[in-house]
């Protein structure tokens, strides 16, 4: 089996992911968002999209977004495995049809999720009473069809399924908070304009990394154990470069 996350930004990885995805004999394979061709993406047993410092709606600054939107809604049509987080669950509403909106104020920190009765029966329950990474300052709506699984009195929005195959996280819990100032470093400036110290996150992230680890290891094992057997692709893979 394979899965392909396409990444915008280094830090931001499969983090957790990986490891738990090889101890179950899946293939990774990594692409980065503006440079590497799609084609293995569209094909993939499992679509990974990671999270970035860029709006979904960004789409004529960054055309590679063009690509990705027609390469979900491809993938969706077909309800091929698909897991988004963060920018990639905003992508993924967005290939639903539904809306990406600033939220007026930055989510960035540690808190944990309330989940609804759908989350709570959902792989999700994994994650109750666990604080998750958060940082983003944009949502989604919930696209038609959709479960809404949690949210955070600053989003209402955290997470939300369709089936078994798709799974959309606004939160990060796929991050392995131990290796937390490599994203200190690289949002460096985003935490400086937003008046947060990055030391209370270095002490959040110490104090969670262990059971964050845990919880999120059994919640995407739960989500892998049920993904349904991959259909075959019929449609001719993706042409052209991302940039393109």
């Amino acid at each position: 089996m394979k899965a392909v996350a396409i990444q915008h930004v280094a830090f931001e990885d499969t983090g957790i992911l990986a490891p738990l995805l090889a101890a179950r004999g899946w293939q990774l394979q990594t692409l980065q968002a503006g440079i590497d061709r799609l084609d293995d993406a569209e094909t993939a047993d499992l679509l990974i999209v990671l999270g970035g410092p860029i709006s979904a709606n960004d789409v004529q600054a960054y055309p590679h977004l063009q690509v990705l939107h027609a390469l979900l809604r491809s993938r969706l049509a077909a309800d091929r495995p698909t897991l988004g987080i963060c920018l990639g669950a905003q992508l993924v509403a967005r290939a639903l049809g539904a809306s990406v909106t600033p939220m007026g104020a930055k989510e960035i920190g540690f808190a944990p999720l309330s989940l609804t009765d759908a989350g709570l029966a959902s792989p999700l329950r994994a994650l109750v009473g666990i604080p998750v990474l958060h940082w983003h300052s944009e949502s989604f709506t919930l696209p038609d069809g959709a479960q809404r699984l949690a949210a955070t009195p600053a989003c209402a929005q955290q997470a939300f399924a369709i089936g078994h195959h798709l799974l959309a996280l606004q939160c990060h819990p796929e991050v392995d908070a131990t290796r937390i100032d490599t994203w200190l470093i690289g949002h460096a400036d985003e935490l400086q304009r937003a008046g947060i110290d990055p030391r209370t996150l270095r002490e959040q992230a110490a104090r969670y990394a262990a059971p964050l680890a845990a919880a999120a290891r059994d919640l995407f094992a739960a989500w892998l154990d049920a993904l349904p057997t991959p259909a075959p692709v019929t449609d001719a893979p993706l042409a052209g470069t991302v940039s393109a």
